[in-house]
């Protein structure tokens, strides 16, 4: 029996003396270091589960399976318990093959601390000395934000003085700049009471904890108070800081004030990644929110991924609300919340809204990937429409190809050239079309691609290993007969796109291919067409001018070049010479020549 296979026999001895109850496993490698820790609502079969022959098939399980040397478990009390164990033990040990959860800041929290007139401040640390810390907040701007409607509200000391009874008693402080402009009411000198200071403190924290509503309450009937004893000064005091507290309010207002005390998680997956965001909602009042990322190691479930954010977010944010909205259900129970998967309504604009968050913090994060390593991002789209085109090759070389013409006058065609999911303007050409008579689209497409690549091969230069053409099933049938003659057919990827629904075709095949319309590539592939068309267009434009040009000018007898060349430059278009009288051209090509063109333009009145 080999070293391997004993260790496995062992691990199952183990296994089946496991309990049937919530808790965590370790698995650890020869070394003694946690390679995976995992939660289990019944220890014994999710441990089991792993050396199954379905699971220890799958290749990133076989390989952790692989490596496991020793198993340690702890037993608790719920499943939540030990979602929230694993993922402080996650967080502790980092190990290889658990769940990446990417999040390395260090948030802000409001701090009251615990003395005498107490202060109010945003800290970063901790400290385990009695004062109050709220948050952590995930914006220093909203952390801001509420700082300054407290100083806005309440005058609060900002000085680090001992101030004790005693000490204000004996006098031993002077007032500072902030009690003359009005920014602290002087409790230094004895000019504010304990009792009054510590009366907006409490208020003060009821407005960082988000629950306004109640406090502009309790204000109403102070100010009605201070109105029925005749002291309207204080009343007046009292309704500003309502009318403020409102208006703060009103602009943290995004659904239904009644939905109350609620937590929201949204979720967004990609290919190796997933994104949670959570809003935490009081009265209707968003007054936290956080986006977490989490990077796959083994399998994951959406399920188990919603579950270890959620885990983390409520090991930082605090309690759990009496109503947690999900996009989907999940294996996890809550005892003292009510759990919500809407449907519609305001609960379920809520969820859209975080669900935007999470996928913001998802493009955010991409913009930064790329903008360290712009290659990264090239390289991501080009492997992208590798696979969407069920290509054997990454197409690093692209060129695309559009035909123009002006009902059926001046046919002429154009290629753009990309390199790295990029335009090579170097390699953009302009085509006039030779050998065909009339507007016919297929023919012109035929010619041109055989022109092009004929020329590439007598050249011997680098081909392309992907050709667009603007068009669907005809203009892609008639590219595809100039690559057989060439013999290139199956040398070089082809595809046609269709405008009206986006639609892409390959050469032989009747059913359309639709790529995601928020793909990348397939974005690719619609800016190379429109850049095709855009260049066409310009050629095209100039050579209808001269046509046009020549046609309505230069064939007049007796008018060439360089007058039809003065004309222009005079009155701007053809239109506008014929609209003008004999004496305005006169006065710039002379009588003789102003009478041919005044005649021609003009015969009944000549």
């Amino acid at each position: 029996m080999s070293p391997r296979q004993d260790i496995i026999d062992q691990l199952k001895l183990q296994i089946k003396s496991l309990p049937q109850s919530p808790g965590v496993y370790q698995y650890f490698d020869v070394d003694n270091k946690i390679i995976y820790v995992g939660k289990a609502k019944n220890l014994k079969k999710r441990v089991a589960s792993y050396f199954n022959k379905e699971n220890s098939a799958s290749g990133k399980l076989h390989v952790l399976v692989s490596k496991i040397n020793r198993i340690e478990f702890m037993v608790v009390d719920t499943e939540l318990d030990a979602l929230l164990l694993e993922n402080n033990l996650i967080k502790k040990y980092q190990p290889r093959y658990n769940i990446l959860l990417k999040d390395d800041k260090t948030f802000p929290w409001i701090c009251i601390k615990k003395e005498p007139f107490p202060r109010i401040f945003p800290t970063r640390h901790l400290l385990n000395d009695g004062s109050e810390y709220f948050g952590p907040y995930a914006s220093v701007k909203m952390m801001n934000t509420v700082l300054e409607l407290v100083r806005q509200l309440y005058p609060m000391r900002s000085c680090k003085l001992p101030l004790n009874k005693e000490n204000i008693a004996l006098g031993k402080f002077k007032v500072c700049l902030d009690y003359h402009i009005g920014k602290c009411l002087g409790p230094c000198i004895g000019a504010q009471s304990e009792a009054e200071y510590l009366e907006g403190i409490q208020e003060i924290r009821n407005i960082i904890k988000g629950d306004i509503v109640s406090l502009i309450a309790s204000l109403k009937e102070r100010m009605m108070g201070y109105a029925k004893d005749l002291k309207f000064e204080k009343a007046q005091l009292v309704k500003e800081k309502i009318d403020t507290l409102t208006l703060f309010r009103r602009k943290s207002l995004v659904v239904n004030p009644k939905i109350h005390n609620v937590d929201v998680f949204s979720f967004v997956i990609e290919k190796d990644a997933a994104f949670v965001n959570f809003l935490k909602v009081i009265n209707g009042a968003i007054v936290q929110t956080h986006t977490v990322e989490l990077k796959k190691k083994l399998d994951e479930t959406k399920e188990q991924l919603l579950e270890l954010a959620m885990a983390e977010l409520y090991s930082r944010f605090g309690n759990y609300a009496k109503e947690i909205i999900l996009p989907f259900k999940i294996g996890l129970a809550f005892p003292a919340s009510k759990i919500t998967i809407p449907q519609k309504g305001d609960k379920k604009q809520l969820l859209d809204l975080s669900t935007r968050n999470a996928r913001f913090y998802q493009l955010e994060r991409q913009k930064r990937k790329d903008l360290v390593d712009p290659n990264r991002h090239s390289s991501r789209i080009l492997k992208q429409l590798k696979e969407d085109l069920s290509m054997n090759v990454i197409p690093e070389h692209i060129e695309c190809f559009d035909n123009s013409n002006f009902q059926g006058d001046y046919p002429v065609a154009a290629m753009v050239l990309f390199k790295n999911a990029k335009p090579y303007k170097k390699g953009y050409r302009h085509y006039n079309i030779k050998t065909v008579l009339g507007p016919d689209d297929f023919h012109s497409m035929e010619e041109i691609i055989f022109r092009r690549y004929k020329r590439l091969l007598e050249e011997k230069a680098s081909l392309p290993q992907l050709i667009i053409v603007d068009g669907g099933k005809g203009q892609l049938s008639a590219a595809v007969r100039s690559l057989e003659k060439l013999d290139l057919r199956g040398k070089i990827s082809i595809i046609g796109i269709a405008k009206k629904l986006e639609e892409i075709y390959f050469p032989n095949d009747s059913l359309p291919l639709y790529i995601n319309k928020k793909s990348e590539s397939l974005k690719l592939i619609q800016q190379m067409r429109d850049e095709a068309h855009r260049f066409g267009i310009t050629h095209h434009r100039n050579k209808r001018d001269k046509g046009t040009l020549k046609t309505e000018l230069t064939e007049i007898k007796g008018i060439g070049k360089q007058t039809a060349d003065l004309m222009l430059q005079k009155f701007g278009s053809v239109k506008r010479i014929k609209k003008t009288d004999k004496a305005a051209l006169s006065a710039v090509l002379g009588p003789a020549k102003a009478e041919i063109i005044f005649a021609f333009f003009h015969p009944k009145d000549a």
